[in-house]
């Protein structure tokens, strides 16, 4: 399944009474347990979290942090945190490529991401887990009676405020204020190195993704290469306000064309030619591009520049931002 912020309803994710069993130990410490409203530590060790199902009560140093998408992958291993156990896509290499494999080393595999083996789970004994309602909303209860569960409402576009929910309760609030000042200083230095905020402006990117199995995706601006994009100052062509909800406006290879700027970056999920990428790259609409004219047209990672939604997914992606566009 094509990874966005899309909403999806989440597979069925069935508990066995082996697991009812192995979990009613820990679902006093689950979520909605009591909140003082702050977010501020109690006297049993515990703090509160605002999330996306009501507060609650997590660890205030948890230990054993189970991540059910990416972006938490991410959020965790930017912050210090090496969880237990993680989900992983449907990439062929596991773990997104981008993570650093020292960092990933000996994270246990609880299942594809839309799909968790909460078997799996609960045998880590995790002390929190963290996901996003839009994922596993449906299982929210039987996540909740494995360990305390912070879920954020949705995931890609509003990456920024989720991060800030994952090191609330992860408890690493002052590594978080570190790593969005690395960043912002980073973006900094990216627009500069592309000609300031008026050059940056004035040069206009499209982002293309080849999806095997759907249409072709030029990128809007609610989603989380988006910001990126933003954050640094560049334009966006006129074709990304089609967007439908922002997000994607989809095309055919007969249209492509409607993706051209200044600048033209592309990633494909899945196969190249089931994806449709050889056959739109191949075209005369392609070739014919002004982007592709003048050699203005970059290959980019699906994994790092779609599927990460993270700091330390950004930071990579800037490093290439300026590497593709710097003249």
């Amino acid at each position: 399944m094509p990874f966005s912020s899309r909403p999806v309803v989440a597979g069925s994710l069935a508990v066995t009474a082996a697991l009812a069993l192995t979990a009613c130990g820990s679902s006093d410490s689950g979520s909605n347990s009591g909140s003082d409203g702050s977010g501020s530590s109690s006297s049993d060790g515990t703090h509160t979290v605002a999330t996306a199902m009501g507060d609650v009560k997590v660890p205030v140093a948890p230990k054993r942090v189970v991540v059910l998408d990416t972006a938490e992958l991410d959020s965790a291993l930017t912050l210090g945190v090496t969880p237990v156990g993680a989900t992983h896509t449907g990439t062929e290499s596991g773990f997104l490529g981008y993570l650093p494999k020292d960092d990933v080393a000996g994270i246990e595999d609880v299942g594809e991401m839309m799909t968790p083996n909460l078997e799996a789970v609960a045998a880590l004994k995790p002390d929190l887990i963290l996901t996003s309602k839009i994922r596993h909303g449906d299982a929210y209860d039987e996540l909740s009676a494995i360990a305390p569960t912070v879920m954020t409402e949705n995931t890609g576009y509003p990456w920024k405020e989720n991060f800030q929910v994952h090191a609330d309760a992860l408890g690493k609030v002052p590594e978080a204020e570190k790593a969005i000042a690395a960043y912002d200083k980073h973006v900094g230095e990216v627009t500069e190195a592309l000609g300031g905020k008026e050059q940056a402006a004035a040069t206009e990117v499209s982002v293309v993704r080849f999806v095997e199995g759907a249409d072709i995706r030029v990128y809007g601006r609610r989603n989380y290469i988006a910001t990126i994009l933003a954050d640094v100052g560049l334009g966006r062509p006129a074709v990304v306000d089609k967007a439908k909800d922002g997000f994607s406006y989809d095309v055919s290879p007969e249209k492509i064309d409607q993706a051209d700027a200044d600048v033209v970056l592309h990633s494909t999920y899945g196969d190249a030619k089931k994806s449709k990428e050889t056959q739109t790259v191949g075209s005369g609409l392609w070739k014919n591009m002004g982007a592709v004219k003048n050699g203005r047209v970059f290959p980019v990672e699906d994994e790092l520049w779609i599927q990460g939604i993270g700091y330390t997914a950004a930071d990579r992606i800037l490093d290439e931002l300026q590497a593709d566009l710097a003249e």
